[in-house]
């Protein structure tokens, strides 16, 4: 059964469906409200990434870069040096998908307290195009040095990921998705950056999953009850994984199965089989 402790919504089958963006939105209005040294740039896309009450709340400390996003991650590393917040916001394709150079050199390399928002991962962009979509995003952030990597499953987990991502002293890659999700977590969910969480208690396979897919995980896991008793693990931060956790997975149900909006190399599947590889070898 799910977690009690957990504080998840009530019914997951009729669970409320809210974007993750509009949760971010949110977030940057009160963090900004909070933190003065904040700055936000975005490459052309203030609307698609919600910022936009950002930009009228604090006109001074909001940037539009226009498409530039290697030009806007360099002016990013600078705020940084000088003391402010800088919080890069485009779709996962642009950034990092285009200014991953710069992202390496002049941010993680050196450890700046810059913070990277990538909108639109996954499928969910899908009716752009290809050249919109990014299912590599999970896989060339969390190879970068001294970078935090999360993704978040929902819109109330966004807003307390996007806090910590600002609290947190060094640079960060926060993934969200486009459609609007359906709620597991509620207002009284704890979030901690590193620390993974049971949403379901099981015995036979251990789930894990991240981003928009932990609903879909959750449900599976429903579905399959009577025949297969799964435990459900939400991995909201990719990078530092919580590796505690995932191999008391492995010890107790012997079996993992890994669900993401991404392709199946360089993502969170990789970074589980990894841990697995040098500590406890399961299928």
């Amino acid at each position: 059964m799910i977690n009690p402790e957990m504080q998840l919504v009530e019914n997951l089958s009729k669970a409320a469906k809210k974007s993750m963006r509009d949760g971010y939105g949110e977030a940057m209005v009160k963090i900004g409200k909070k933190n003065k040294e904040v700055v936000v740039l975005v490459a052309d896309l203030k609307e698609s990434l919600r910022v936009g009450g950002f930009a009228e709340e604090f006109p001074e400390r909001f940037l539009e870069m226009g498409i530039a996003e290697q030009n806007m991650m360099g002016v990013a590393a600078g705020l940084a040096l000088v003391g402010r917040v800088p919080v890069v916001n485009s779709f996962a394709c642009f950034s990092p998908g285009r200014n991953w150079e710069q992202f390496k050199v002049s941010v993680c390399l050196t450890g700046e307290n810059v913070k990277v928002v990538g909108g639109h991962a996954g499928v969910g962009n899908g009716a752009d195009g290809a050249n919109q979509q990014s299912f590599e995003d999970i896989a060339i952030t969390r190879v970068l040095p001294n970078l935090v990597v999360l993704a978040p499953c929902d819109f109330e987990q966004i807003k307390k990921a996007t806090e910590a991502m600002v609290e947190h002293k060094g640079p960060v890659y926060l993934r969200m998705t486009k459609p609007e999700r359906a709620e597991v977590t509620t207002r009284m969910t704890p979030f901690e950056i590193g620390k993974a969480q049971v949403l379901r208690k099981g015995k036979d396979v251990g789930i894990i999953a991240c981003g928009g897919m932990v609903y879909e995980a959750l449900m599976a896991a429903e579905e399959l009850a009577e025949e297969i008793d799964c435990e459900v693990v939400n991995m909201h931060t990719i990078k530092p994984i919580d590796r505690n956790e995932i191999v008391r997975l492995a010890q107790k149900c012997r079996k993992i199965v890994i669900v993401e909006e991404h392709q199946i190399m360089g993502g969170l599947g990789s970074a589980v089989a990894e841990v697995l590889g040098e500590e406890y070898p399961i299928k």
